[in-house]
């Protein structure tokens, strides 16, 4: 059974239902149930951020799989980098629980959301999944891990620095595959399209109607995050998007004069 025919409503909104968590975890609905704190870099804070980046990772691996389920006639080409992404999501979730240790924490410590998840598992197409977890949610992970690795460098804290950037890496691989076998698929379907298109403003409908939810790593909103710390355009670049993409995303960002002058955020 496809992991969309499984329905919950927040706010109003028909959303794919929570995956299963472990008792031990509490999963929000809403932003405004998730924990936050004035210093944004205290110990408690930087156990939050690494707390609810490991569930956002578990989600990402999940849907990957969860891809893989529900459209089995996909070329297998494209089933590779699924199963390789679903992998790569794994070690990120050990290497993020781990340093959540050593920091003192454990999962379970502060709530969850799974808003990534509940979205993209909507898509009855693979295409539009694609639009929404990689070329969206995994391309604005992208955007902010480029400049969150400095800040948790800023507090003396190397190690997850480090793990942040391993992420990063592996996160440019997935926005890239994506957005290359979107093309594939638009061009051997045109219909995509339209499927694409839908899907894009359902996601846009449903951050209106639930008032903006936050990143995987910051009590912010997505918008707030990028306005603070700015798109990753050199990495957005090696991701396969278009400068006239970057651009966009500039703009839409609010930062329309760098995407006048072509610089680097």
């Amino acid at each position: 059974m496809s992991a969309s025919s499984n329905r919950k409503t927040v706010q109003g909104v028909t959303l794919c239902a929570d995956p299963a968590r472990e008792p031990c975890f509490r999963v929000a609905q809403l932003d405004n149930e998730m924990q936050k704190f004035e210093n944004g870099m205290s110990e408690d804070a930087r156990r939050e951020r690494l707390h609810r980046h490991m569930n956002n990772e578990m989600g990402a691996l999940e849907i990957a799989a969860q891809c893989l389920a529900d459209f089995p006639e996909s070329p297998w080409d494209l089933r590779m980098q699924l199963a390789r992404q679903a992998f790569d999501e794994s070690r990120h979730v050990h290497g993020l629980h781990q340093r959540l240790r050593q920091l003192g924490g454990y999962k379970g410590e502060f709530p969850i959301g799974n808003f990534e998840w509940a979205v993209t598992n909507m898509c009855d197409t693979l295409a539009a999944r694609l639009a929404i977890q990689n070329r969206t949610f995994e391309a604005g992970q992208m955007d902010l891990l480029g400049s969150l690795r400095q800040i948790w460098r800023s507090v003396g804290d190397e190690r997850t620095a480090e793990v942040l950037e391993h992420i990063l890496a592996d996160e440019i691989n997935h926005v890239r595959f994506a957005n290359q076998w979107i093309r594939k698929l638009v061009q051997a379907d045109r219909r995509l399209l339209l499927k694409v298109a839908s899907a894009v403003r359902f996601l846009a409908d449903t951050n209106s109607a639930l008032a903006g939810e936050t990143s995987a790593n910051s009590g912010e909103t997505s918008a707030e995050q990028h306005k603070k710390l700015g798109i990753n355009v050199e990495d957005r670049r090696h991701a396969d998007f278009s400068d006239d993409e970057i651009n966009e995303i500039l703009r839409q960002a609010g930062m329309s004069s760098l995407a006048s002058a072509g610089a680097p955020a």
